[in-house]
């Protein structure tokens, strides 16, 4: 009898964990172009999508995938213990995505602090965040980055400069266009940088107003003044007196071994093209722990790294690392400094962390909510809760999420040791 019940359990262990090998292996799959939010809601409001369709290879897309089916997956917003925001924003077909993302941070930080629901202008920090980096480039003599990308702190930076407005006193969009599309005016922008540079004609003042210009004539001029529950104010005058935020308090918390943890470092990607080193960078274990209790006390965060994995689905809007890629034991700061040094895990995208799903089923294992401002997460229904939300498996944190910006109170033991 003893000898049957050990071959029953090791049976029953065996057959467990071939089930659970079969739900990782991956999948071929075969995606139709044209098909998808982007395709059919955004390039359809930009007018571009009969061109784009037209230009575009008629191949469909084949990726290896995980094959998350089957799986009993926590993408339920109601399981999750989150903080307030507000709704998900889409930023169309524009490449700011960290300016949406730490843009609805700020809205929940209001929020907690002063108990009153904000809509921030993303496009107003946008705005004069092209200001900044063509400032730069001119400066350096075209030897600095100038595209739609940055950082999560650069909304603090862009604050402490030129304050914040309401987004119903500047959205960006003109003729009744419902979604961000940013690419032809970046193109006239960096064409015009480029003329100044092949003609050595570093005028500054000149470039400054040109490029305005040029953003004027796209998403239009940001306002000086506006009113507010029936008060004026000037973008100061809002972020200090009425959102009441002080950029000074909030922090870029990063976790990478090519630099020397428990130091302030340089984060040494293009996005952060003024080439920041006011990143605390600390080691994993630190890292994933401190990301555990902010959330838990209420404290949400803009969070960025890598969202190109196989195991990051946008049918069941979860991402996961697959055993086949690396198993979780074997995820550390090696296997993260690894794939970051390779350039298999870039600084693609940021999004904000909202809530925790802790110990999902008795598992020991957390997930997280994730809001989106990318077209990904819209793949399904606009009537699905899923609807611009994700949800992230601890081990895809730890391994792909490079960095974030929290308050300073949520890691104040941590930055004790600096």
């Amino acid at each position: 009898m003893k000898r049957n019940l050990n071959f029953i359990l090791t049976l029953t262990m065996s057959l467990s964990v071939l089930a659970q090998n079969n739900q990782d292996k991956g999948k071929i799959e075969v995606f139709e172009r044209g098909k998808g939010y982007y395709y059919e809601s955004i390039l359809k409001d930009v007018n571009a999508v009969n061109d784009a369709i037209e230009n575009e290879d008629k191949q469909p897309y084949i990726r290896f995938n995980m094959d998350q089916s089957g799986l009993d997956l926590p993408n339920d917003n109601s399981l999750y213990k989150s903080v307030w925001t507000q709704a998900t924003e889409s930023q169309g077909n524009a490449g700011t995505c960290w300016a949406f993302s730490t843009t609805a941070f700020y809205e929940s930080e209001v929020y907690r602090l002063q108990n009153k629901k904000v809509e921030i202008s993303e496009i107003y920090t946008v705005y004069w965040e092209y200001i900044e980096k063509a400032r730069r480039y001119i400066d350096k003599r075209g030897n600095s980055e100038f595209s739609e990308g940055s950082e999560g702190n650069a909304v603090a930076r862009i604050m402490k400069t030129y304050g914040a407005v309401p987004y119903e006193a500047y959205t960006g969009l003109k003729d009744g266009r419902k979604f961000h599309t940013h690419e032809k005016m970046v193109d006239e922008m960096t064409a015009f940088l480029k003329s100044m540079k092949k003609n050595n004609a570093w005028n500054e003042a000149f470039g400054l107003e040109t490029i305005k210009a040029i953003m004027n004539k796209y998403i239009g001029e940001p306002p000086v003044e506006f009113a507010v529950e029936g008060k004026k104010y000037n973008p100061q005058t809002y972020l200090k007196d009425y959102l009441k935020i002080n950029p000074d308090d909030y922090v870029e918390i990063l976790s990478y071994k090519q630099e020397p943890y428990w130091k302030k470092v340089e984060y040494k990607v293009p996005d952060n093209w003024w080439h920041s080193k006011d990143y605390y960078n600390i080691p994993l274990n630190d890292y994933m722990e401190v990301i555990k209790q902010a959330i838990k006390n209420g404290y949400s965060m803009s969070i960025g790294g890598d969202v190109s994995e196989t195991g990051f689905s946008r049918e069941t809007n979860c991402a996961m690392i697959p055993d086949f890629d690396i198993p979780s034991d074997y995820i550390n700061e090696d296997a993260r400094q690894f794939r970051f040094s390779n350039e298999t895990t870039t600084d693609d995208h940021g999004m904000q962390l909202i809530g925790i799903l802790e110990d999902y089923k008795d598992s020991g294992e957390d997930w997280y909510l994730i809001k989106d401002s990318s077209s990904g997460s819209r793949n399904v229904s606009e009537d699905d809760p899923r609807f611009g939300y994700y949800y992230f498996h601890e081990d895809y944190i730890k391994l792909k999420m490079m960095g974030f910006t929290v308050h300073k109170d949520a890691v104040k033991d941590i930055l004790k040791k600096f």
